[in-house]
């Protein structure tokens, strides 16, 4: 069958390669959308009574890939924002803790980064601050509250091997890619088809929208890529396997 009647229904599994050194930076087989576009420019040489078209000129061959997906990774961040990834991280926490029978000493479940720690009773909370001192996991309160009193304690925790940051700079810009797609293409002869794409120079854009939600559906992600030349011209390769 040379030339068949087909149709698609199925999203492309997408491998990510760096552009630079060749080597996989992304396999992203959990997209529920993927779309690919290419648009040219037309100018055209115009001549005679009624000023109509008489040549055409094509030109400034582009495309984008565009993807959606509700699954994501810290990678397909990184991929997106072109950020570092490392393993330590700083972020406030807030717990509520009482104080013990004295009066005067708060224990937290994590060491504090130095001078971070602020506490206030928990019928103040962000109000008047109460003087402390911090020592390891202990705060000990300078004026006493009354034995088993409640109170909300703010400080900087510090994380190191455990977690991963993306650091993403005003110079933090994506790197450029080839992107290889599988999908499969039906045929009216009711066959399955091998579908392959080869983008040969796919830049993300520097767009990324996350949205946190406690109803509907499971937020979404959509990465869009700039389709561009490689040193060879070429833009696209859409491949149908006939078995």
């Amino acid at each position: 069958m040379s030339n068949p009647n087909m149709a698609n229904r199925e999203v492309c599994d997408l491998i990510f390669v760096d552009y630079s050194t060749k080597k996989p930076f992304l396999n992203l087989d959990f997209a529920n959308v993927t779309t690919t576009e290419l648009i040219g420019e037309s100018v055209f040489a115009y001549g005679g009574q009624g000023h109509p078209k008489k040549i055409q000129f094509s030109g400034e061959r582009a495309g984008t890939l565009t993807i959606e997906t509700q699954i994501q990774t810290v990678k397909l961040w990184q991929l997106i924002t072109g950020g570092e990834v490392s393993k330590s991280a700083r972020f406030v926490t807030r717990v509520e803790k009482s104080v013990n029978d004295d009066g005067t000493v708060i224990a937290i479940d994590d060491v504090p980064v130095s001078g971070s720690v602020v506490v206030y009773k928990a019928d103040d909370d962000c109000g008047t601050e109460l003087p402390c001192t911090v020592a390891d996991k202990t705060i000990t309160l300078t004026s006493a509250l009354t034995g088993g009193d409640k109170v909300i304690v703010y400080y900087m925790q510090e994380v190191a091997d455990k977690a991963q940051r993306i650091n993403i700079k005003s110079t933090s810009f994506p790197k450029n890619f080839i992107v290889y797609g599988d999908t499969v293409m039906k045929t009216e002869d009711d066959e399955v088809l091998p579908y392959k794409l080869t983008a040969y120079k796919a830049a993300p854009q520097s767009n990324l929208s996350l949205s946190f939600s406690n109803n509907g559906d499971p937020g979404s992600v959509t990465i869009t890529c700039d389709l561009m030349a490689d040193s060879d011209d070429n833009i696209l390769d859409l491949v149908l396997i006939e078995e």
